[in-house]
């Protein structure tokens, strides 16, 4: 199944690694350091105005849409697959 992240961007539930909220990012140095190192992994977003990070095996994602609802849809999803 498949996340909508905003932005027009469909996510497989499989392929999602974490999904980290703002504040989190903000906190962590070692977090913000590995987002400054994959930078060159980064598909979408706006690093300005996004409200979570979804990372996947191949890429790293800004949404706009809480970290919170990302998960609910994640989780809702990914249990009907079962």
């Amino acid at each position: 199944m498949y996340v909508h992240i905003g932005d027009n961007v469909l996510i497989r539930t499989v392929d999602i690694i974490t999904i980290l909220d703002k504040q989190t990012i903000g906190s962590s140095e070692i977090t913000t350091e590995f987002l400054n190192t994959q930078r060159e992994t980064t598909i979408s977003g706006d690093r300005n105005t996004y409200k979570s990070i979804v990372i996947t095996k191949d890429a790293i994602y800004y949404s706009p849409i809480a970290s919170n609802t990302l998960k609910r849809r994640s989780y809702r999803l990914t249990t009907q697959d079962y």
